[in-house]
């Protein structure tokens, strides 16, 4: 049998730009046509998302988010380190980057040879934390072996999924993928293992409607829904049946579920302003506990209304972990108002 390493980690999106910019998206959010007056003005808010602001305006909170979440991927890496393995597979989402108007597909597995990407370029000459050229291109090796026979594999225990042998996306791996890389990588010592990227449909209604989950602020998107992704059911099925075929395979795979948690800028009961911290913390709790099997229970609704969306890959990566018995042996969660989403981290065994 062979060994299978389950880690968990977030690609946000803001940890990319420097503190001065990590809560763009809720400025965003209270420029939106869409945000109730009242609620754009801090007073408003909830009283911990008032002091968090106020610790950010006064140039404490980035540094010390940052500072975490730095810690927590220096945790992950150094699992990553010890276990060493032949592929790292990362089950990520996919908002309007390689799927698009043309084609979503709810599952893909990436087997290709080598891909590069432009991390930076959808930045639009934002600096980076690593003050790094904009147009640096990243080269991150594939294993078309390993990505060929798991797609094989699902097909042939009756998950239908797609497969690719190349990007379409202009700027290379999608950001949850090259982003939880970056991430994996802070220090910049190199990441000397192939990746294989699995993508998940979790924006689903969202997709195209509202490119990936933020045309709903600006007004350029639409309110009639797509259709939905998949269930956090098959999610987990589908986890379970690629540890099965990596289980049977040759090689160490360590298995990583590359998402935040709860989104503000997608929580409609929040006025899209902060995350649901508690639906987080109970999904915590949940994981802590190795509670996984409750997962399969969510639905879409519920995941949609908590703005879940992307758990999806960690319903994927708790439904391996079930399969193999392994419980978290260190979880965190690092939660916040103002930063666009809560971020989960753990590490199996």
């Amino acid at each position: 049998m062979a060994d299978i390493l389950g880690l968990g980690v977030t690609h946000s999106p803001p940890l990319l730009g420097v503190d001065e910019s990590m809560a763009g998206i809720v400025t965003r959010v209270v420029q939106s046509p869409r945000t109730p007056l009242p609620m754009r003005d801090p007073a408003n808010w909830p009283l911990p998302m008032q002091h968090e602001w106020a610790e950010h305006q006064a140039g404490r909170a980035a540094p010390a988010h940052r500072a975490r979440l730095v810690q927590a991927f220096s945790a992950v890496r150094e699992a990553l380190d010890r276990f060493n393995p032949d592929v790292v597979l990362i089950w990520g989402d996919d908002q309007y980057e390689n799927f698009r108007e043309d084609g979503v597909s709810q599952f893909c597995v990436f087997a290709t040879d080598a891909i590069e990407s432009r991390p930076f370029a959808r930045m639009r000459g934002s600096p980076n934390a690593w003050g790094e050229p904009a147009d640096r291109v990243v080269h991150t090796a594939g294993h078309r072996a390993a990505g060929r026979y798991l797609a094989t594999s699902l097909i042939e225990q009756g998950f239908d999924v797609s497969y690719a042998y190349a990007m379409r996306h202009e700027t290379g791996l999608p950001h949850a993928f090259i982003n939880a890389l970056l991430f994996l990588d802070y220090d910049r010592r190199g990441l000397p293992w192939p990746v294989l990227p699995f993508h998940v449909n979790c924006y689903g209604t969202s997709t195209i409607s509202k490119r990936g989950a933020f045309a709903h602020l600006d007004g350029t998107g639409s309110d009639e829904p797509d259709p939905p992704g998949p269930t956090a059911a098959r999610c987990f099925a589908i986890g379970r049946a690629t540890a099965r075929a990596f289980a049977a395979s040759p090689w160490r795979v360590a298995l990583v579920a590359s998402s935040s948690w709860s989104h503000g800028f997608l929580v409609g009961k929040n006025h899209y302003l902060y995350p649901d911290i508690a639906a987080d913390r109970a999904r915590f709790e949940e994981l802590r506990d190795g509670q996984l099997e409750r997962w399969k229970e969510l639905t879409t609704a519920e995941l949609e209304e908590a703005g879940q969306q992307e758990l999806l890959n960690w319903a994927c990566l708790a439904g391996a972990m079930t399969e193999l018995g392994q419980r978290p042996v260190w979880a965190e969660l690092v939660e916040t108002y103002i930063f666009a989403a809560c971020k989960c981290f753990a590490v199996f065994g």
